[in-house]
Order: C-alpha cells, then sequence, then structure tokens
C-alpha cells in the first residue's frame, strides 16, 4: 500500500519542521502540556528544571526540558478547536510520519496530551477555584464530524440524550461525545470533580451570552445545566476538549483535560484572582503526569 503524503496535504518548513508547529520529531516528548493562553506556557515552564528548546510560530509556542528528570514539553494551541485539529494532527504527523520520506512509519509513538484550562461552571455546586477533569468531550463545534471515523469513537448514548433533551437545532452541528483516557483522567484527576466538558465554538453566543446579539436559544446554558444521561452531567464549558479528545481517540493517543474554575455561570461568581488556583493545578498536572504509568 501506498501510503506517501504529497505536499500540499502534509506542508513542511525549509528546515524539516512540521508546518506550524516549527517542530522536529526530536523537539516532542511523550508527555506534552497544552495551554490555551501563549502566556501560559511561560508559566508551565517556569517549573521545568531545565528548559533546552523554545521556538514560536504564530499562537503556537514550545518550551521542552525536563521536570523530575523526566523529558517534557508545553505548547500554547491559541483558542478553538480549530486550533487543536492543526495541534493534534501536527504533533501525530511529527512522530508518526517520516518527514523526509512523507510516509506513515509502521511502529506508531503514543503520546499523552494534557490540556490545563480555565473553564466556568455549569452546577451550582461547583465552587470558583476547583479543578474539574473532563470524562468527556461534548462538542457543539462540529470538527470532528468531518472526519469519516466519528462514529466509531462517538459515545453515541450522551449525544442522542443531549439531541432529546434540548430540542437541538438540526441546523447546528452533530454534538458528539467523546471519552478521554481513563488512565490519564485516573492518574491526574482522581480528586478532582469529574463531569462533561461541553466544548462551543465561540465564546459569545455559542455559551448563550448576550451582548447585542441574542443567542438561538436563551435557557442553552440551564439546558446544559439540566442534562443528565445515567451517571453523568455536565460540569462545564470550554473550547478546546471536544476536539482534543476525538484526534486524540482517532490517532491513538492518551488525551485528557483539567481545568481551573474560573466562573461558576450559575451562581454568577468570579474568582477573586484565578491565577493562583492556574499555578497550584499547573504543579499539581506535572507531578501527576510525569509520575503516571503508562
Amino acid at each position: 500500500m501506498n501510503n506517501f503524503i504529497p505536499e500540499t496535504e502534509l506542508i513542511i518548513n525549509p528546515n524539516g519542521s512540521i508546518y506550524h508547529l516549527n517542530l522536529l520529531p526530536e523537539n516532542i516528548t511523550d508527555n506534552i502540556i497544552i495551554v490555551g493562553d501563549q502566556g501560559r506556557v511561560e508559566a508551565v515552564s517556569k517549573f521545568f528544571d531545565t528548559i533546552d528548546f523554545k521556538t514560536q510560530n504564530r499562537e503556537f509556542i514550545t518550551h521542552k526540558g525536563t521536570f523530575k528528570g523526566q523529558p517534557i514539553m508545553v505548547v500554547s494551541s491559541g483558542i478553538g478547536t480549530d486550533n487543536i485539529d492543526i495541534l493534534v494532527n501536527e504533533l501525530d504527523a511529527a512522530v508518526n510520519i517520516d518527514l523526509k520520506t512523507r510516509c506513515v512509519k509502521e511502529k506508531k509513538r503514543n503520546l499523552n496530551i494534557v490540556r490545563i484550562g480555565t473553564s466556568g461552571a455549569l452546577q451550582n455546586d461547583i465552587p470558583v477555584d476547583s479543578y474539574v477533569v473532563s470524562t468527556h468531550g461534548l462538542g457543539f463545534d462540529g470538527l470532528m464530524n468531518y472526519y469519516l471515523d466519528l462514529p466509531s469513537i462517538n459515545e453515541n448514548g450522551i449525544s442522542e440524550a443531549f439531541i432529546q433533551q434540548t430540542n437541538w437545532n438540526k441546523n447546528l452541528p452533530y454534538p458528539y461525545a467523546i471519552k478521554g483516557a481513563q488512565e490519564l483522567i485516573n492518574a491526574i484527576g482522581f480528586d478532582m470533580i469529574h463531569g462533561i466538558t461541553a466544548t462551543a465554538p465561540g465564546f459569545y453566543g455559542p455559551q448563550g451570552r448576550k451582548l447585542r446579539l441574542t443567542p438561538w436559544v436563551e435557557d442553552f446554558n440551564q439546558q446544559l445545566t439540566d442534562f443528565k444521561y445515567k451517571e453523568n452531567r455536565i460540569t462545564n464549558f470550554e473550547m478546546e476538549t471536544s476536539a482534543l479528545y476525538g484526534l486524540g481517540a482517532l490517532l491513538g493517543h492518551k488525551t485528557c483535560t483539567v481545568c481551573a474554575i474560573i466562573a461558576n455561570r450559575v451562581a454568577k461568581q468570579y474568582s477573586k484572582n484565578y491565577h493562583v488556583a492556574v499555578d497550584k493545578l499547573i504543579q499539581l498536572v506535572l507531578e501527576r503526569l510525569t509520575n503516571a504509568k503508562n
């Protein structure tokens, strides 16, 4: 079988690195932390023991080094599932496609990718400055609907229950639901709040915010709060997890999202200083990720 990938599909920089991320295979560690905010890269890498590589292209900033003797890297994605599509596909391409021959490698590398984010809670009993680990990503963004194998990883029970309970508008993308990697959830988030993380394709209307424009369903957040499927409920809202979980599952990488809750959308509360909570979460993830038995 010819698995050669042409230049229009796999774009490689003159120095041999992958197009957007500007990374070579040797720049990529097995344990990876991703953050949305470019400024948060340094907030993570300041806890590294050493930093031996840095690069930046557009919103994608990477710092690679060691933590307690183990190789680790942190890379920023920017906001949204479209950026996650670039980030995860290019990380995978750099380690599982020979960038010189443009052929898929027979032996694949499996990465551990943990997203550290900030998020708004959708349940009254989730306090600001607490931590939520995402058991599933529930995507309203539509990204994974562009990939042929979505049905093989979708949690149909959650998707169908959500469609029914919310009377989902058929003109909107199909709401897909993907599990995170249980091994990482157990290792990193065992003592955190567990729940489904809803992923929106925007910050305002898609998350039920009303400024000068009216969202398509004005009680959308209440519908999310009220949703139940077996023991599952929707705990929080953000903009990246569904794509991270979907692409990770299809490509064979373990993925996990942990978020510091900086606002409670139900109680209308906002953190007094969420940077303290985020700093503590970063240290917690570094310790647990590098100690995880994967």
